[in-house]
């Protein structure tokens, strides 16, 4: 699936590229993510409370259907049907790790896999840097499930045709193929709508250019799902008896329909307003976004500290030693907790957070760099220094975060 920063799911395997998060850090454990199932790669495997939902509904709806087929089972085809859905969910994990090790191979770091209600995401945090790389990375998944049914029909082949495991067989090929031929779509979220993107990336230089054409392309399929779907299973179109209109089947066809639709939709505008907001991300640059400084010693009173600042017209202060030596910048949110009376008797090395590996970032940081930077070690505020070694100023998360925010707020859809 898509790999420009845009949530996105589909029936059978995705993946994105999540937006950094302005001035927040890389979390060791994923709020929300889901029961972690595994490390594969060194990356998080989860499993969103939705595919219990999906499970319970494969596993009903392929249970039927082994009722018919192999009727002497009894209600041991629910146990069937459930190993069927944890099979069917395994190959979808193995498209996503094919996403995944694509990725790893680019050196794009991946924050996590989460298998959910229709399908999987593979969450990478970068764009890709080449259209031939994007490709790549698009094709290998739908490859992948590609080559797994052909292993479960050459698995069928060496089993009995009417038993369980020819049954279990013939289900994951059929599945895997149409996990394949659904993602090779031509449209974002799809992995097909990023194999088109690479392509018009490649044939116009621009990679924004590919985006919009994959979105719109992505927003027509939408369309083509919500209406030629249902069209297709009440004629019979895709092997099934004809449909009455009106009946349960059709409208469950037509809901199901409607579901897809909206998925590809949102994902599709979601890709559209990602790209166009990493158009604006060189616009957050460390130098404007930096508040000026004054350097004040480890045990000057706050009130003296804050003189100074007014002073000067600056709006943060960093804690030097006695050579001038940057040591911590002082909190913003610490100096506002101390009462106006109090701060003569407060020395600012109290409030203060000692400069760590990471807290001094350069003046010309600039866009993802920047975010990036900043994720990799969490603060509310960095020290700012030129190239010379000088300090600049400091840096506030909150104000990353607002410029963020002003971004995305000026992206149109």
């Amino acid at each position: 699936m898509d790999n420009s920063g845009q949530p996105q799911s589909d029936s059978g395997g995705s993946d994105r590229t999540t937006e950094p998060e302005a001035g927040k850090p890389q979390r060791p454990r994923e709020v929300g993510g889901g029961i972690l199932m595994g490390r594969p790669f060194g990356v998080p495997v989860y499993v969103s409370p939705s595919w219990f939902l999906v499970a319970a509904l494969i596993t009903w709806v392929f249970g039927g259907q082994l009722e018919r087929v192999l009727p002497e089972l009894g209600a041991a085809r629910y146990l069937v049907s459930l190993f069927f859905a944890v099979a069917f969910y395994a190959s979808v994990l193995v498209h996503e790790l094919a996403h995944t090790v694509a990725a790893l191979r680019f050196k794009l770091p991946v924050r996590r896999i989460q298998l959910q209600f229709f399908g999987g995401v593979s969450e990478i945090e970068k764009e890709s840097e080449t259209p031939g790389r994007e490709f790549v990375l698009a094709f290998v998944g739908p490859l992948l499930s590609l080559v797994l049914s052909g292993v479960f029909y050459l698995g069928m082949l060496l089993v009995e045709p009417g038993t369980v495991p020819g049954v279990l067989l013939a289900g994951l090929m059929i599945s895997n193929l149409i996990v394949a031929a659904f993602n090779l779509l031509p449209g974002l979220p799809l992995d097909g709508g990023r194999m088109l993107r690479a392509v018009v990336w490649k044939l116009s230089g621009r990679p924004m250019t590919g985006t919009v054409a994959a979105a719109w392309s992505g927003r027509a399929l939408a369309v083509a799902v919500l209406v030629g779907l249902p069209l297709l299973t009440q004629a019979g179109g895709l092997g099934g008896e004809p449909e009455d209109f009106g009946s349960v089947d059709s409208l469950t066809d037509a809901l199901l329909a409607a579901i897809l639709a909206a998925i590809i939709w949102t994902g599709a505008g979601n890709s559209l307003r990602m790209a166009r907001l990493r158009e604006r991300l060189p616009d957050l640059r460390a130098r404007t976004l930096t508040r000026r400084a004054v350097p004040v010693e480890a045990d000057t009173p706050l009130s003296e500290a804050l003189r100074r600042a007014n002073e000067a017209g600056a709006r943060a202060l960093v804690v030097v030693d006695a050579h001038g030596v940057p040591t911590a910048v002082v909190r913003e949110a610490a100096i506002v907790g101390i009462p106006e009376h109090r701060r003569p008797w407060v020395a600012v090395s109290g409030l203060a957070q000692d400069l760590k590996d990471g807290m001094r970032v350069s003046a010309e940081l600039t866009g993802e760099e920047l975010l990036d930077t900043l994720r990799a070690t969490p603060a509310t505020e960095y020290l700012v220094i030129e190239e010379t070694g000088e300090i600049f100023g400091v840096l506030s998360t909150a104000d990353v975060e607002r410029a963020f925010v002003a971004a995305m707020a000026r992206t149109p859809s």
